[in-house]
């Protein structure tokens, strides 16, 4: 027969849970004076947040979404690369509300908000309102490979393969580089071609990729990116190391003003 509102003890119920097999819920006793809310960080983040330990400088993460990335907080400027990714984003920390840091790419776009209370926060144009991102492990810091001129030649061919194939039309990619520059040029090259592929994806992005002729990558003393009688002019520094390009995301605004 069951038995409605009936009251037991809280030993009495854990007693009941072991000999089920399960695990016996908590019992918390609030102290006087204590909110509910306070108790639950207190749950949920155990600890102050001084005394947790730092997260390792160069880690991987996987989003509640699945997505996996590295964020290397290694450098001056913090960067990351999602698994399975050609680009890599160099992100700005600014602070945000609540004591948080918030990540942004060249762009402007927040990519990441680092919570007061040590969680992360991943932010995407599928997942705008943020995914939590938790701890995977300590991984290798992210860097640019030397790239000599053969293996340059063969990222630029590689690179207008892909846009030309997307625009369903001939897009030559062209460069002027020097052996400082020959890294950051291939890996501009790529990012280009990411941001424009990605562009030519909705009939509007076909439209404004309608404009763009011809890819040409150079050196300038500082990075940036022009649409200019159909030439779309990516410019790297190669003293900022990856700082010193453009991004995917700031390419195709350019490409689409």
């Amino acid at each position: 027969m069951a038995v409605r509102g009936a009251r037991y003890p809280a030993a009495a119920l854990a007693l009941a849970a072991v000999i089920a097999g399960v695990s016996a819920p908590a019992v918390y006793a609030q102290p006087k004076g204590q909110s509910p809310l306070g108790s639950l960080g207190d749950m949920l983040f155990p600890g102050k947040p001084e005394n947790r330990p730092a997260p390792p400088p160069v880690a991987r993460y996987v989003s509640e979404s699945g997505q996996a990335f590295t964020l290397d907080r290694s450098t001056a400027k913090p960067m990351l690369r999602f698994e399975g990714s050609n680009e890599i984003w160099v992100l700005e920390p600014h602070t945000g509300a609540r004591g948080d840091t918030l990540y942004k790419n060249d762009a402007g776009r927040v990519v990441l908000r680092d919570t007061k209370v040590g969680g992360l926060i991943l932010f995407t144009p599928e997942r705008r309102e943020g995914a939590a991102a938790a701890l995977s492990g300590e991984t290798r810091p992210i860097r640019l490979s030397p790239v000599d001129p053969k293996a340059l030649i063969r990222r630029l061919v590689g690179a207008s393969a892909v846009v030309s194939k997307a625009a369903r039309r001939q897009i030559p990619f062209q460069a002027e580089a020097t052996p400082a520059s020959s890294a950051l040029i291939a890996d501009a090259a790529l990012v280009a071609a990411d941001g424009l592929v990605r562009m030519s994806r909705t009939p509007e992005g076909q439209v404004q990729l309608r404009r763009v002729n011809l890819v040409f990558l150079t050196e300038g003393p500082r990075p940036g990116v022009i649409l200019r009688q159909g030439v779309l002019i990516v410019v790297v520094t190669p003293r900022l190391g990856i700082s010193g390009r453009p991004s995917s995301e700031r390419i195709a605004f350019a490409a689409a003003r």
